[in-house]
């Protein structure tokens, strides 16, 4: 049995990934590909035990540095209960977050260490890295406006329109390191712009 694909969707709050990976989602299906959806943090049991202590609270509730533990723990038992299973059955795996999200928001916008999360990386993944990672960009104060309509994540929603905007930069700046692995997509532009966009990413990465 072939490895499956393991794809990641990346972004600041309200940049709408959570429509756009079950887009996806939907035509992988119908093109008869097996697909897993999942998301962090969370994915797993024990990872939404995890996900309940981080999203929920006062924006100072925990440290950066903190956070990044956190996120990290979860993030193990993702990935050796879902993820690689997944992957080694032959698989796509659509991800909402991964490990960039932790270098965007810990890092980027907390300033937790890069050196602590690079260490992180590269113990507690063990080389389970996607082969395509779609970071839906759009302004700040776009993302927070929609996030707030919807009723999203308020705890890290309330971090505030500065710690967003150095969230969005530090996506672009993993995006200009690692372009082999991502792709930024415009996620200001109209709905089915955005899908097709998508679309043509995955289908490049995976051959389709």
């Amino acid at each position: 049995m072939s490895q499956g694909s393991f794809i990641s969707f990346e972004g600041g709050e309200g940049a709408g990934k959570s429509t756009q990976i079950r887009r996806l989602a939907e035509r992988l299906q119908a093109a008869g590909h097996d697909v897993v959806v999942t998301r962090e943090p969370g994915g797993s049991p024990g990872a939404e035990a995890i996900r309940e202590l981080l999203v929920n609270g006062s924006a100072d509730r925990w440290s950066p540095v903190t956070e990044t533990l956190l996120m990290y723990a979860a993030r193990r038992d993702h990935v050796e209960r879902v993820i690689r299973p997944a992957l080694g059955e032959g698989r796509i795996v659509l991800c909402d977050r991964f490990a960039d999200s932790t270098r965007a928001y810990q890092g980027a916008g907390g300033d937790a260490p890069a050196t602590l999360i690079a260490s992180l990386e590269d113990h507690v993944l063990g080389g389970t890295v996607p082969i395509l990672t779609l970071i839906l960009d759009l302004p700040a104060e776009v993302g927070l406006s929609r996030a707030e309509a919807r009723g999203g994540a308020a705890r890290f929603e309330s971090k505030g329109l500065e710690f967003h905007e150095r969230l969005r930069a530090g996506y672009l700046e993993i995006a200009r390191r690692e372009p082999e692995r991502c792709v930024v997509i415009d996620a200001d532009a109209e709905l089915d712009a955005v899908t097709a966009a998508i679309w043509d990413a995955v289908a490049q990465r995976l051959d389709l």
